[in-house]
C-alpha cells in the first residue's frame, strides 16, 4: 500500500509539473518580427525593429513566467505570399507565440486573417490602413502605432486650416495608399477644401517624374503624398528637381518618418508638417531610451521601431498577468483589459476593435538654422488627444463593437 501511495504521489507531482510548464507553450516565449528588412520600408521598420524587440526582451529580463524569451525575424519583401508562408511556418511548426509586424498593409491584412484563423497573437506596428480595425478586425490582433485616420486628422486637417484648400494626391497603389487618400479626402472636404484629382504609382517606384508633372499641371495648392518610405523620399526629391514648391505649390507628407527626414536633409525637408506618435526628443524618457537604441543602431528610432518595443512590453505584462501565453484570443483580451503605459507612448488603452489609443503629435520640420545638431529635426506644433486623432469606435464597421 505504501508503494502504491508513493507512486500515486509521484504521478500527481508529475502531472502538476506538466500543468505548470504548459502555461508557456513549448517552454519558451517565442517572438517573430516580420517586416521589410531590405526594401523601401526597411529604414522605417527593418533591422531597427529587431533591435527594438531585443531591447524589450532585455529590459524585461529575458524570461517570462520562468521561461526564456526568444526572437526570430524574417523579411516579407512586401509580398503577401511570402508573409503568409513565413507566418504559417512560424505558427504551425516553429512555436512562435506572437508576430509583430508585418510591413505593408497588403501583407498585414493577409497575416491578420491567418492569425485569426490559427488563434495566434498579431501586433501590427507598421501598416496604416484603417480596415485593420474596421471590416478586417478580429480577436487576435491589435493596431499599435498609427493609422490613416490619425494621419488625416493631423497633417491633412492642419494643412487645410492653414489655407491649403485645393488638393491633388500622389498615391501608392495598394491598400495603404488608397486608405490614406480616402481618409484625407474626407478631412479636406469636411473643412471646405476640394480634391482636384489624383494619380497612383506602383510600390517602390524609382522615377516619379511623370507623376510629379501631373501634380504640377493640376494647379492644386497642395500635393498630398499618400505614400511612405523610399517612395516619399523619391517623390520629394523629384518635386524639388521640377521646382514644384518654388512655383507655389505645397507638399503635404502624409506619412513621414524621421528616417525620411534624415535621408532628405533639412534643406529639402524644412517646413514639412507631419503627424507622429513618437519622437525621440519629446521628453527625458524618450531621449534616454532613444540614446540606448542609437548606441546599438547608429540611428535614432522611428515611431514604428519604438512601437515594437512598446507593444512587446505590454504583451509581456499581459502574459504575466494572465499566467499563460495561449490561446491567442485570451492573450489579446488581457492586453485590451489592461491600460497601456510606457515611457515611449505614455498612457493609453486598447479599444474593442483592436485600435490602441494614445496622443498623436503634429510636428514641423526645422530649418537648418533652427537645428542644434544631428537628429534635431522637429518642432512641436500641436498635441492631438487620442480620442480626437483616431476614428470614432462606432464608425469603423468592426464586428467586435457592440452597438
Amino acid at each position: 500500500m505504501r508503494k502504491k501511495l508513493a507512486a500515486a504521489m509521484i504521478a500527481a507531482m508529475a502531472l502538476g509539473g506538466n500543468s505548470a510548464s504548459a502555461d508557456i507553450s513549448g517552454d519558451v516565449v517565442k517572438i517573430g518580427v516580420l517586416n521589410d528588412m531590405s526594401s523601401l520600408y526597411a529604414d522605417i521598420n527593418g533591422p531597427g525593429a529587431v533591435v527594438a524587440a531585443e531591447m524589450a526582451i532585455e529590459d524585461w529580463g529575458g524570461t517570462l513566467l520562468g521561461k526564456p524569451i526568444e526572437l526570430v525575424s524574417a523579411d516579407t519583401q512586401n509580398k503577401p505570399d511570402i508573409g503568409l508562408s513565413v507566418a504559417g511556418r512560424w505558427i504551425d511548426s516553429d512555436g512562435v507565440d506572437i508576430i509583430v509586424g508585418a510591413s505593408s498593409s497588403a501583407v498585414t491584412l493577409a497575416v491578420q486573417k491567418m492569425a485569426g484563423d490559427k488563434n495566434s497573437v498579431f501586433i501590427i506596428a507598421d501598416a496604416a490602413a484603417t480596415t485593420i480595425t474596421g471590416e478586417n478586425c478580429n480577436k487576435n490582433s491589435i493596431h499599435w502605432v498609427y493609422d490613416t485616420a490619425a494621419l488625416a486628422n493631423g497633417t491633412g486637417s492642419a494643412v487645410v486650416k492653414a489655407g491649403g484648400k485645393t488638393w491633388f494626391f500622389l498615391t501608392a497603389d495598394y491598400a495603404f495608399g488608397h486608405a490614406l487618400e480616402k481618409d484625407v479626402t474626407e478631412v479636406v472636404e469636411a473643412n471646405g477644401g476640394k480634391v482636384l484629382g489624383s494619380v497612383r504609382h506602383p510600390l517602390n517606384t524609382s522615377d516619379f517624374s511623370s507623376f510629379v508633372l501631373q501634380a504640377q499641371a493640376s494647379g492644386a495648392e497642395v500635393v498630398g503624398l499618400a505614400n511612405a518610405g523610399g517612395d516619399t523620399v523619391n517623390t520629394i526629391n523629384a518635386a524639388s528637381e521640377f521646382g514644384l514648391v518654388q512655383a507655389g505649390q505645397k507638399l503635404a507628407g502624409l506619412l513621414i518618418f524621421i528616417s525620411d527626414i534624415d535621408s532628405l536633409g533639412l534643406t529639402n525637408a524644412q517646413g514639412l508638417q507631419l503627424t507622429e506618435a513618437f519622437y525621440w526628443d519629446a521628453n527625458e524618457k524618450t531621449r534616454e531610451w532613444s540614446k540606448r537604441f542609437y548606441e546599438r543602431f547608429n540611428k535614432m528610432p522611428t515611431s514604428v521601431q519604438a512601437g515594437y518595443y512598446s507593444a512587446l512590453m505590454h504583451y509581456f505584462k499581459a502574459v504575466k498577468e494572465l499566467g499563460k501565453d495561449y490561446p491567442g484570443d485570451e492573450v489579446i483580451a488581457k492586453m485590451k483589459e489592461m491600460e497601456t503605459d510606457d515611457e515611449l507612448f505614455g498612457k493609453g488603452y486598447i479599444r474593442p476593435d483592436g485600435r490602441k489609443i494614445h496622443d498623436m503629435y503634429l510636428y514641423e520640420v526645422k530649418a537648418p538654422s533652427e537645428s542644434t545638431g544631428p537628429w534635431d529635426y522637429y518642432k512641436l506644433v500641436r498635441t492631438i488627444p487620442g480620442e480626437e486623432a483616431f476614428r470614432p469606435l462606432d464608425e469603423g464597421g468592426c464586428h467586435l463593437v457592440t452597438k
